[in-house]
């Protein structure tokens, strides 16, 4: 573990004005983690309290972008309740009768039937939140990104393909930085949407598990890069003590990895060894 010193980064970057540059640790043991599911990532983890931020392969977190495939779900569902496209967490979207899969092939049998909102989030339900994307419309969704920044690290987005696919097509792309500054912002109700309980709906769908030491809440995305490879996140935070941390996990890895299984082994492993999971942070 070592000392890095950040250069200035650019305004947009958000998370990071939480940190001066002495209070940014980079960790490379938490390279096993990677290596043992065979994948390439990076990791952050914000000490909201402390401004201090602990963090596995810098450049790739601040300065590489992925499609954000289902995270978008975070932005989707705020975008929806704003709009009035998405009334509450039980609105219901019927089923087109379609069967879907998801990105490994596997029967997506949890998305074939009427859904609510609620439930869609909680099964990362694709074909719902494309329904909220075509009923928010191009203009109205880009209207939000522009207001949001949300994509534009190095370049302003411009959805310039399908509205119900662009966040899963590698047109829209953002870094790990980005979204741990989006979900901390969303945590604190510092997004710019009118209404606070529009947030507190998408922290609370967020929540993964709470007991007695800790609860955690995150969002997951899976896709595919330009160049067939899996792209996976889990971004959220994780509060023990009422004392939030922040993080950001995107790992890259072959076509057929499995993601579920690669994914929550890199994340668990990481905060463990951080410390977490016993109450004790």
């Amino acid at each position: 573990m070592r000392k890095f010193l950040l250069a200035p980064l650019a305004a947009a970057m958000l998370l990071l004005h939480a940190c001066s540059p002495n209070n940014v640790t980079t960790d490379d043991s938490l390279q096993q983690y990677f290596d043992e599911q065979h994948t390439t990532g990076s990791f952050g983890l914000l000490d909201n309290g402390q401004g201090h931020f602990t963090v596995y392969n810098l450049k790739r977190f601040k300065d590489s972008v992925f499609l954000p495939a289902s995270t978008f779900k975070i932005v989707n569902s705020l975008i929806g309740l704003e709009t009035g496209v998405i009334s509450g967490d039980k609105m219901i979207i019927p089923w087109n009768g379609v069967h879907h899969f998801y990105p490994n092939g596997d029967s997506a049998k949890n998305w074939d039937k009427d859904l609510t909102m609620e439930e869609a989030f909680k099964a990362s339900a694709i074909p719902y939140y494309q329904e909220v994307a075509r009923r928010i419309g191009k203009d109205t969704m880009q209207h939000w990104l522009d207001t949001l920044g949300y994509g534009s690290r190095f370049t302003k987005m411009k959805i310039t393909t399908a509205i119900d696919t662009f966040w899963l097509d590698n047109s829209l792309k953002v870094t790990a930085d980005e979204e741990l500054g989006l979900v901390k912002k969303l945590y604190f109700d510092q997004l710019p949407f009118r209404k606070k309980s529009n947030q507190d709906i998408v922290k609370r769908l967020m929540l993964q598990e709470s007991n007695a030491n800790y609860s955690i809440s995150y969002k997951t995305g899976w896709g595919f890069s330009e160049n067939g490879h899996a792209q996976a996140w889990a971004v959220g935070w994780i509060e023990e003590n009422r004392h939030p941390y922040f993080f950001s996990l995107n790992i890259e890895g072959a076509h057929d990895l499995d993601v579920p299984k690669a994914r929550t082994a890199i994340l668990n492993g990481i905060l463990k060894q951080l410390g977490f999971f016993e109450g004790k942070k």
